[in-house]
């Protein structure tokens, strides 16, 4: 049966309007008993579905439907903080009919604390009896700083109440093992005694502020992300989540996708209608215009999230060379100590050796690899060309490849250039063609710097290459003359940035700040607002695949248009099946939904237990 078998009851007047549902502001419409002009009841079309036979609306069945906590829910209690001694321990408590008397029997005797109000309170152990009268025997915590939360504005939209104990390892396991004995067991007439309060499982704080409308889905994993952080970019990579305008902006995705879906269903029973003045293949290429639209923000969206990735999980840069030019000695040189082993013999690296640091706010993943050689493959050994061909694997997957080359001096005529063996050179014109991530360094610099000018040799292999000069561009990956010898020279201790190797860091930051920034495409009407972009890096590789997924069945929609420019689109009216069409916007609904939690029941339990375990 067709969702839209209720549009055969719209008036006349309605009919003719419907097609402008899409580019114009939806209004209530009102379904009129045919014959009557009496309005039965408002609906609006992208959130109610109707049956012919019915007078009360169907429940829709793309909407979240939420299981909210109630006073029968259990009461769920955890540790706060990170286990282990410490100054301080919070332990919390969440519900809604059990909280209040968790207190009486920790704080007996004593009111109930002042809403978000820190009052200092001594816990008791509680009594056996509830005629008993506490005493110092059965003190817990003499001095411990309690915080009353009334629903519904709270972190999980419960009551909470936070114990702030001292951290020591006994006394916190003191308050974990009394707050269960606060209440007695629950029983059912039918199935077996349930706790009403008990330990929280992984994650079910989170849940229950999901569940409740205090978090969306896309803030959930930000708060992963918050809580994973470990430098400046991962952090504000994290906040950009917190603000749930990916949220609004993919529901209002889902919305715009349902108005379209809502408008080709019409045309299901209105295509022979002689009140429609535009024909159905025009009105489909109005809405496909729209589709063309979001389809190209979707492709945006999917970009920045790998670019979002690098700042989530790191940036992997590998150091791609000839044996012995001193891709070990910069990689220790980075790092600050004895990463990898150094040595004047050549071929020394055979295995990939990966080091993670901080750089400028950066997280990136560092790998000295084997250096690559070329000759006679019978005068290497299987241990060599193994670690060969894992450099060339990781190089071609690195996100920066950092290309080490070595001057070779001429001083008897005051010369030097630059050699590169050429599978070398292959691997790095195919790594650069392919992501144009190949930053050049030169080594060895200490070797020409008697009578060549450095600053001079650098802006030189800068302003040219195979080609003759090329323009500047600051936001592209530069050569840059480096000295390991003098960086690692004691006689040069007290020299500013002796080997210049802070300087290359310099332009490798600017370079990972560039495979990182947000793109921002060129759409007519839509914001080309640097922050309002910068918030897609926080979506989440399940977002991304979701996103992915909704862009295929984009995809599937627009295949039988003609597509030419920004706003012609044209149809044949015999290549379009509206049926076919409206199932694909509803599939692309859907992957968007998932995304916000705001799916199918079925759908939302899918992701819901892995997004909070972690």
């Amino acid at each position: 049966m067709r969702n839209v078998r209720f549009l055969s009851r719209l008036s006349v007047d309605y009919q003719t309007r419907f097609r402008s549902l899409w580019t114009t502001p939806r209004p209530s419409l009102r379904w009129v008993k045919p014959g009557s002009g009496q309005t039965i009841r408002p609906f609006h079309i992208s959130s109610t579905l109707y049956n012919k036979n019915r007078t009360e609306p169907l429940k829709n069945t793309t909407e979240k439907r939420i299981n909210r906590s109630s006073a029968t829910a259990s009461t769920i209690f955890a540790l706060s903080t990170a286990p282990g001694r410490a100054a301080i321990a919070i332990v919390r408590v969440s519900g809604f009919a059990d909280t209040f008397k968790i207190y009486k029997a920790l704080c007996p005797g004593r009111p109930l604390p002042s809403p978000r109000y820190a009052t200092l309170r001594t816990l008791y152990d509680p009594p056996s009896c509830s005629s008993q009268v506490p005493t110092s025997g059965g003190i817990i915590d003499p001095n411990a700083l309690i915080l009353y939360f009334p629903a519904p504005r709270t972190v999980t939209g419960e009551d909470v109440l936070e114990l702030h104990v001292h951290g020591g390892p006994a006394v916190v396991k003191a308050v974990l093992t009394a707050i269960p004995r606060c209440m007695p067991k629950a029983s059912h007439q039918s199935g077996p005694l349930t706790p009403l309060i008990r330990y929280a499982e992984p994650g079910e704080f989170t849940r229950r502020a999901f569940m409740n409308d205090r978090l969306d889905l896309t803030q959930i994993e930000a708060l992963g992300d918050t809580l994973a952080a470990t430098t400046e970019q991962q952090r504000r990579l994290s906040v950009r989540g917190t603000t749930s305008g990916l949220a609004k902006r993919y529901e209002s995705w889902r919305q715009q996708l349902l108005y379209a879906r809502g408008e080709l269903e019409a045309l299901i029973d209105f295509s022979e209608d002689q009140h429609l003045d535009e024909s159905p293949a025009k009105l489909a290429s109005s809405v496909a215009s729209q589709v063309k639209a979001l389809r190209d923000l979707t492709k945006a969206h999917i970009v920045n999230a790998v670019r979002g990735e690098l700042l989530r999980n790191g940036i992997s840069i590998c150091l791609l060379g000839s044996p012995n030019v001193g891709k070990s000695s910069l990689l220790n040189l980075i790092v600050g100590r004895e990463a990898a082993i150094v040595s004047h013999e050549a071929g020394t690296t055979r295995d990939v050796v990966e080091v993670g640091i901080d750089l400028g706010g950066y997280y990136c993943r560092f790998s000295d690899t084997a250096g690559l050689r070329t000759g006679p493959i019978e005068s290497l050994s299987e241990v060599e060309l193994e670690g060969m061909k894992r450099a060339k694997q990781r190089a071609l997957n690195a996100d920066i490849v950092i290309l080490l080359l070595e001057v070779d001096p001429k001083p008897e005529n005051r010369h030097c250039k630059v050699n590169i063996e050429q599978e070398i050179e292959t691997l790095a014109v195919e790594s650069h063609e392919q992501k144009d991530n190949v930053m050049v360094v030169v080594n060895k610099a200490d070797l020409i710097e008697g009578y060549v000018d450095l600053d001079d040799f650098e802006e030189e292999l800068n302003d040219w290459d195979e080609n003759g000069p090329r323009s500047p561009d600051a936001s592209k990956a530069r050569t840059c003359l480096i000295s390991c010898a003098n960086a690692g020279n004691s006689m040069y201790a007290d020299t500013d940035d002796a080997g210049r190797i802070q300087h290359m860091l310099g332009h490798l930051k600017k370079l990972c700040q560039r495979i990182t920034s947000p793109e921002i495409p060129s759409i007519e009407g839509q914001q080309t607002d640097r922050s309002v972009w910068e918030e897609s890096l926080g979506a989440t590789e399940r977002q991304r695949l979701l996103l992915d997924e909704c862009g295929h069945h984009l995809d599937s929609f627009l295949v039988p248009f003609n597509i030419q420019g920004e706003r012609e689109i044209t149809v044949d009216e015999d290549d379009v099946d509206i049926v076919v069409a409206a199932e694909s916007l509803r599939a692309a609904a859907n992957c968007l939904a998932k995304i916000t939690g705001k799916g199918e029941g079925g759908d939302v339990e899918e992701v819901l237990g892995v997004v909070f375990e972690k």
